[in-house]
């Protein structure tokens, strides 16, 4: 189960009513609850969260709030 998969669950969100609401295909929303190997766009990002009355940004932290950058070893530069 993906990570979008796993917190509709926990929310007991229903899969069927997300897709009707959003216009994502039944198939389309298993496909990103259930297969880790599916890329969430953000337009479907976008669209989940407004059907279950969430902000994005809270899927974003959510999903992938633990996302850093690697360590290269040097520091980024400051443009001017």
């Amino acid at each position: 189960m993906t990570k979008l998969g796993l917190y509709l669950a926990q929310k007991s969100v229903n899969k069927a009513e997300v897709a009707r609401k959003t216009g994502l295909t039944k198939a389309r929303m298993n496909e990103l609850t259930l297969n880790e190997r599916s890329h969430l766009r953000a337009e479907e990002l976008c669209l989940i969260a407004l059907a279950i009355g969430v902000k994005p940004s809270e899927l974003l932290d959510e999903f992938y709030g633990t996302i850093n950058l690697p360590d290269s070893g040097s520091k980024l530069k400051k443009s001017d």
